[in-house]
């Protein structure tokens, strides 16, 4: 155990810690949490690569701890009703489809090199980003319902977007 991946880990333990502070309304430790969680997925990734710490581990953890808490974070805030639930659906639609793509591509002795497009980082960003403000907004009582409408517009269309793009590189895949 490398301490990059200590610290994926660790992320990963957060998850449900931040899941009970959205339930119970608690936005000030929700939001710091997710900064931690934020700051600690930049940590273990400058860490691996600075001190040559990359591990097979840690290239598959880190990013199901990065998609773990975005869809935790969409669905919960969904279930409390901080964010429309259409936006949540969305957002874990677009990855399972990603993910069912990638195992159909498996079992069909066919796989594909798992290789996020540069629009998909912008897309994850952004997602980011929404749950962030929201999350931020909470935690200080600042209402910028205007914001946060444009933001989740720009989520939903780059979710589209990208779903798009990775069902025509998966049909290209499976057809050639």
């Amino acid at each position: 155990m490398t301490i990059p991946n200590l610290i994926t880990v660790f992320r990963l333990v957060l998850v449900p810690l931040v899941i009970v502070a959205i339930l119970q309304g608690a936005w000030v430790a929700a939001f710091a949490m997710f900064v931690i969680a934020g700051i600690s997925d930049g940590l273990d990734g400058y860490i691996a690569r600075r001190f040559d710490q990359r591990s097979e581990f840690g290239a598959m953890i880190d990013p199901l701890a990065d998609k773990a808490l975005l869809i935790s974070i969409f669905v919960t805030l969904a279930i409390v009703a901080q964010i429309p639930a259409w936006i949540a659906v969305l957002v874990v639609f677009r990855d399972a489809m990603i993910l069912m793509a990638f195992v159909i591509a498996v079992l069909m002795t066919r796989p594909m090199e798992v290789k996020p497009l540069t629009i998909s980082k912008v897309n994850t960003a952004l997602q980011i980003g929404y749950v962030a403000l929201v999350l931020g907004l909470l935690a200080f009582g600042i209402a910028a319902p205007l914001i946060v409408t444009l933001t989740m517009w720009a989520v939903a269309a780059l979710t589209v977007i990208t779903a798009g793009a990775y069902l025509v590189i998966w049909l290209r895949h499976m057809t050639h």
